[in-house]
């Protein structure tokens, strides 16, 4: 049951984020971007090595 809660409210988030972010005019620049790009790899890599050890020290 907590499984359905949790998807529900994901698809409600999505059903009001989406379209607040479409009618706004949040523009990147291309400099802006490629800072931003710069750092998604490597916390997506810490984060994987975090649940990693989170995993396997429980």
């Amino acid at each position: 049951m907590t499984v359905v809660i949790i998807l529900a409210v994901l698809l409600v988030a999505l059903l009001v984020v989406v379209p607040l972010l479409e009618r706004s005019n949040f523009k990147m620049s291309d400099g802006q971007m490629n800072k931003w790009a710069r750092w998604i790899l490597p916390l997506a890599i810490v984060l994987a090595l975090v649940q990693l050890f989170r995993h396997l020290l429980s």
